[in-house]
């Protein structure tokens, strides 16, 4: 057993290097680095508070920890690249129903020790949290409930949401926005029903009305995320892992627990700070996305005038061999057919060649912050040529060739120049004011979020329809 003074050592150097892998994590050098800062951090965390004063159970505890490590370990090796959005939003789903559990069973435990006290028995019998509680003047009991009510809810909207981003980002759940009737009014019905229910269990009410309560924010967090568009996915990631970090917080305030409250702080405000920057990205209002208020259409579409016009391999490598200069746009299509090494040894052929290539990368292109740039860092494509949407929108007019991979939403005009469009006014990458655009898409279908693109129809645009992968591989040996 460990005395407090190692336990709160190991807590603020656990935050110091939790703080350094999120600082290392926005540099693509630095970030392997910057993995392992977290992976110590959270191994000395995890360590000694496990072996903190007044924790036991070892004999359950560590076999649930080691059947943890495994099946994390074993979904870790077993996800592709492709998925790792699902599988952050699962994991932001089990913070929050763990945040549910942790809340609940303080408020078992103080009610136990409040039994106790009230016979004037011996409290000497508690341990770990609750003699923790049994040291509580009425005042800071009272702060206890209101932290439980507020991991209750943060931590059922944070689970049954992230479940719904779940199901829409593996293609399980239908991607539109859909709410039942009433919309919006339900949530805030559930909202002000969760809030008397709160002053209730405040003022003395049983442990049924923390059940209730949870059930109305799971019913929360359902109804909020199934009311988001598709499009809008990767902001959604983004806010529930903030949802995650300040549900964490608030278990971290009921326990007492400085570190938890440190970290989930970090991933709070983080993953909001994200969401904002996303949401400027998007052009969103980030209060709308809070309130799940976005993602529908506003009227109706405008029509497309055009074919889509077809073009075969050779075609693409002829005005490949011609150009001069060259930007390449991935997106989420070239993530499902696994096609960054086929598109590092295009890029190398080319660069061979004496032409200028770069990538334009959107913010919110696949469907997690970042996926693309880890995409081409795997491939080894050299990072000072994957530059960001502001870095090369101005390039498009001068440049010879764009080849957009797998992309829909980001390059989609419509959001200039629609304004009933969904994404109407999203900042995109305007590839098509360049001289040529040839687009890798598997077929005609729309994209991930449903929406038609006006580009595929432009008379600088061919479509080289086809998988990803096999499409750029077809290029390489007509490549000069």
């Amino acid at each position: 057993m460990l005395g407090q003074g190692f336990v709160s050592a190991a807590a603020i150097a656990a935050s110091v290097l939790f703080i350094l892998s999120l600082g290392g994590l926005s540099n693509q050098e630095k970030a392997k680095r910057a993995v392992w800062y977290g992976i110590v951090g959270m191994a000395v965390a995890v360590f000694f508070t496990a072996f903190g004063p007044g924790i036991g159970g070892y004999w359950w505890m560590i076999p649930m920890m080691i059947i943890g490590a495994v099946i994390g370990w074993y979904v870790a090796n077993k996800v592709d690249m492709t998925e790792m959005p699902q599988l952050v939003a699962a994991l932001h789903s089990f913070v929050g129903l763990a945040a549910v559990f942790v809340a609940w069973n303080a408020d078992l435990e103080r009610r136990r020790v409040l039994a106790v006290q009230a016979v004037e028995g011996a409290t000497e019998q508690f341990s770990a949290f609750a003699a923790l509680v049994a040291t509580k003047a009425p005042d800071e009991l009272m702060f206890l409930q209101i932290e439980v009510v507020f991991a209750i809810f943060i931590g059922a909207v944070t689970f049954t949401g992230s479940v719904i981003a779940f199901g829409k980002l593996a293609g399980k759940v239908d991607g539109k926005s859909k709410q039942l009737p009433g919309g919006h009014l339900l949530n805030a019905g559930a909202a002000v029903l969760s809030l008397l229910l709160a002053i209730l269990y405040l003022n003395g009410a049983g442990f049924w009305t923390l059940l209730v309560l949870a059930a109305l924010a799971f019913f929360i967090g359902y109804h909020l995320i199934m009311g988001i568009g598709g499009a809008d996915m990767p902001v959604v990631v983004s806010m529930l892992n903030s949802y995650s970090g300040w549900a964490a917080a608030a278990v971290g305030f009921t326990l007492s627990n400085d570190l938890l409250i440190v970290t989930g702080a970090l991933v709070g405000s983080s993953g909001a700070i994200l969401s904002y920057i996303m949401c400027k990205a998007m052009n969103r209002n980030f209060i709308s996305v809070i309130l799940g208020g976005f993602g529908g259409t506003q009227g109706p579409a405008a029509d497309i005038e055009g074919e889509q016009v077809a073009i075969d391999a050779g075609g693409v490598a002829s005005a490949l061999n011609d150009a001069d200069s060259v930007i390449i746009v991935p997106g989420y299509g070239m993530a499902v057919a696994q096609a960054q090494n086929a598109v590092s040894e295009l890029t190398r052929k080319l660069r061979s060649a004496g032409k200028n290539v770069r990538f334009g990368i959107h913010p919110v292109a696949g469907r997690l912050p970042g996926h693309m740039n880890v995409l081409l860092a795997e491939a080894k494509v050299p990072y000072d040529i994957v530059l960001e949407m502001d870095e090369i929108n101005d390039d498009f007019p001068t440049t010879d060739v764009v080849i957009v991979i797998g992309s829909n939403d980001i390059v989609n005009p419509a959001a200039q120049e629609d304004p009933n469009s969904p994404i109407a006014g999203m900042p995109v990458l305007t590839v098509w004011e360049a001289k040529q655009v040839f687009v890798c898409k598997r077929g005609q279908g729309t994209g991930y979020s449903g929406i038609e693109n006006p580009l595929f129809f432009k008379e600088n645009t061919r479509m080289f329809y086809g998988d990803a992968r096999e499409s750029i591989d077809s290029l390489l040996p007509l490549v000069d």
